[in-house]
């Protein structure tokens, strides 16, 4: 996929700042404003890409400003770079500068953006081809589920309840249930006997029939994990994300082992290899895929791959991106049948979407993909004239 050349001619970083419409709050802290790079790489044949990260401190070690700093960097080593070679524009970073996977994400996200317009696709057709290429490379026998675009699966986002007081969080829940959204996730992560309390009381506010996941950010320890998860075994709840610290992951599966509800990694599952050793240890059911974690989607089709290989299903999330980044990750949930579960709610959350285009919501937590060339969405010049810029001819 790479035959071809294109010549970028300027890369524009830009911060974005948007106040949330109340507090987002989890166990690692709460967040007031939603916070990004916006990444626009334009070429000299006429092309522009958009790209975002959203960098959050206590889990890829990044903020705005040490992304505008380490962007740079890369801008500068990318624009002798032929963006439709995303493969050495990747190795290309990784050579500048270690870790850093949020704001690299940002320049993959722009990157790929640019190439699927070329190929005149849109960007999830465009992923499909770049997996099937990774799998015809590896020999895989998994190439049966990518021999036609034609897309047939739903995407219904569900909606987060912030950690707080009981009662909030229940009236929360029964909010957002109201609107019409198929599950509810809830973030956890505190006291266990409190956690269990707020599970409890939640599920008796929405009813039986309304989906129910819960996320601890790390928030336990092992005890207390298994406790909090044998105490709501009869709250039907779908998974638990990142039940005990990232760096505690080899009791990971000591944890899945006594846990009557499904274990999903997150915060441990940053990269490809990481992916790897948690299957070898059988720790987890499923993953959390986020591109601020990876390094963007093209390392993103690799996770992918190594869980349709063991079987594992997918979770596409995020962090507080627009709906620029968003519809980037709902681009890559159709890449695989193994993607079953989005958590792509942040924009909803924002008191102003500065996006135009991208992916649409509707009612119950529909979420339409965009099928022109490209990404299908992007920052107006308008908009992007009021923000803090950094440039690279």
């Amino acid at each position: 996929m790479t035959e071809n050349r294109l010549q970028i001619d300027r890369i524009d970083l830009y911060k974005l700042l948007i106040p949330l419409k109340e507090p987002f709050i989890i166990s690692l802290g709460a967040e007031y404003n939603a916070e990004s790079v916006i990444v626009v790489i334009k070429t000299k044949e006429g092309i522009t890409g958009f790209g975002e990260c959203s960098p959050f401190a206590a889990i890829n070690g990044e903020i705005v400003d040490t992304c505008m700093i380490v962007g740079k960097q890369l801008a500068n080593i990318l624009k002798q770079e032929n963006p439709l070679d995303i493969k050495k524009c990747i190795r290309t970073m990784d050579k500048v500068i270690y870790g850093n996977t949020s704001i690299k994400s940002a320049f993959d996200m722009a990157l790929l953006d640019i190439a699927s317009q070329y190929a005149g696709v849109p960007l999830y057709k465009y992923l499909r081809q770049l997996r099937r290429d990774m799998l015809s490379e590896n020999g895989s026998k998994e190439l049966k589920e990518l021999n036609t675009d034609e897309i047939k699966k739903e995407i219904h986002t569900d909606y987060t309840v912030s950690i707080g007081e009981v009662d909030k969080m229940a009236a929360d829940a029964v909010r957002y249930k109201e609107q019409g959204f198929p599950v509810i996730k809830v973030k956890v992560g505190g006291e266990p006997k409190k956690d269990i309390e707020r599970i409890k009381a939640i599920r008796k506010a929405i009813g039986k029939d309304t989906g129910l996941r819960i996320d601890a950010n790390q928030g336990w320890k092992v005890k207390g994990a298994i406790e909090v998860l044998n105490e709501v075994e009869d709250c039907n709840i779908q998974f638990c994300e990142e039940p005990i610290g990232r760096w505690n992951f080899m009791k990971l599966r000591k944890v899945r082992n006594n846990s009557p509800i499904p274990i999903m990694a997150d915060e441990t599952c940053g990269d490809e290899h990481d992916a790897e050793r948690l299957v070898e240890l059988g720790a987890c059911d499923m993953f959390n895929i986020k591109l601020g974690k990876c390094g963007g989607l093209y390392n993103a089709l690799k996770i992918v791959n190594i869980a349709s290989a063991a079987s594992m299903p997918l979770q596409i999330g995020g962090f507080t991106e627009s709906k620029l980044g968003v519809t980037a990750e709902a681009h890559l949930a159709y890449t695989s049948e193994a993607i079953m579960y989005y958590d792509f709610d942040t924009p909803l959350m924002f008191t102003e979407d500065p996006v135009t285009d991208g992916i649409i919501y509707e009612k119950n937590g529909s979420v339409i993909v965009p099928g022109v060339p490209g990404l299908g969405a992007k920052i107006d010049e308008g908009r992007l004239i009021k923000m803090e810029r950094l440039s690279v001819y």
